[in-house]
This record gives structure tokens, sequence and C-alpha cells, in this order.
């Protein structure tokens, strides 16, 4: 029987793979010859903030934890518009119209220390598909357990062009949707009151497919 690993005890390959995303943040990604500060910058955020905006407004949030936050660039001063509203923002902060944002990513020394309490949301961009399949089912709870409203993430089901230093590829985890839906339905069971929606992306045709997993409409395709 496998090993379930949690938080206390995660795997051996997670303990690993923590090692080599923390020397990818000091050195950058050399098999595309990224420099440090452009490596998990964070600026893959921005596209699905539109996603995030609707969630906090639908649910009233105004505290969120970024969970995987990279460098946290994606919160430096940067021009956001909202179309419907008609008004420009000069961050993502703002334009959201939330109090706080709290940011976690354990790779990355300045946001490396683990959150306490809770938030009314919690975000994970382009974030799980990095972690082990062995620990994905306690790092979904984690994402579950820190929300009072609602979670958000979004998954690439398909390989990254960044290499790990070991050379092996960024996305670990590589698995069809209806594997990572049978393991989000444990973790939204546990708190049926939190929200979610989870946006993951796969290749067919050679078309990038988005399957969007969500609690108030099962799922669909775009």
């Amino acid at each position: 029987m496998q090993a379930k690993f949690t938080r206390a005890s995660p795997s051996p390959r997670y303990r690993r793979l923590l090692e080599q995303y923390r020397l990818m943040h000091v050195n950058g990604e050399t098999h595309l010859v990224i420099p440090p500060e452009q490596t998990f910058p964070g600026m893959s955020l921005p596209k699905e903030a539109p996603h995030i905006k609707r969630l906090i407004k639908q649910t009233g949030a105004s505290t969120l934890l970024d969970y995987g936050c990279g460098k946290g660039q994606q919160y430096w001063p940067r021009r956001m518009v909202d179309s419907e509203e008609g008004i420009d923002y000069p961050d993502v902060k703002s334009y959201w119209g939330i109090a706080e944002v709290r940011c976690y990513d354990p790779a990355y020394s300045p946001f490396s220390e683990l959150p306490t309490g809770t938030f009314d949301g919690v975000i994970c961009t382009d974030v799980l598909e990095h972690c082990p399949e062995e620990d994905i089912p306690w790092i979904l709870a984690e994402l579950f357990g820190y929300a009072r409203k609602f979670v958000y993430a979004n998954v690439a089901c398909f390989p990254a062009r960044k290499r790990l230093p070991s050379g092996g590829n960024a996305h670990c985890t590589i698995q069809p949707v209806r594997w990572w839906q049978d393991r989000i339905a444990p973790a939204a069971r546990s708190k049926p009151e939190v929200r979610y929606e989870f946006r993951l992306a796969y290749i067919k045709q050679d078309q990038i497919k988005i399957r969007v997993l969500a609690s108030d409409a099962g799922n669909a395709e775009q």
C-alpha cells in the first residue's frame, strides 16, 4: 500500500524537488537561459486575475492566500484594466478590491514561512503540476483547509518548457483531467461550504483546451 504523506511528513521526492526549485530561484533556469529574477516570478497570475475577481465578487472575499506565489512580482505595480467597469487599476490587489494578500512559496525564502490561520480565498496558479503525485492529496487538503470562502487553481496537464537542474521536466505531475477530478473531490468534500474552481489545461488535436471543475457548475470544456 502506498504511504500516506502529509505536510509534517512529505514524500522524499517532495523534499528533493523543493531543493531543485530553491536552486532555480537562486540560479535561474539554465536550459532556457532564464535569469533568476525571471524564474518563477509569479507572472502567470495576471491572466487568471479576472476569474479570481469573479469569485471575490461572488463570495465577498477580502483576504487571499497566494499558495505557491513564486517571487511575488505579480503584486508589483502593474496596470490592470477592468473592461466591464471601465476602470484602470495600478495593481492586481486594487483590481481585486481586497484588503490583504498573503504570499507563500516554500521554495522562495522571503515567502517560505508557512501561513497560519485562514483566508477568505486561496489561489494556486501554475503550481500543482510542479508537485509530486504522491503529495497532491495533502496539498489539496491544505488549500481547502486555509480557505473560508473559495479555492481557485489552474493546472497544466502537459509538459513544461522549463527543466529542473537535474534535467527533469518542471511539470513533474502530468495527468489527465479525470485523475485531477478524482483527487479534488475528496478535498472539496472536507469543506463543503467552500466554493472551488479548478481550470485544467490539456492538449487535444494540437490545441490547448480548458476543462473547468467547479463546485457550482460541475465541469465544462472551454
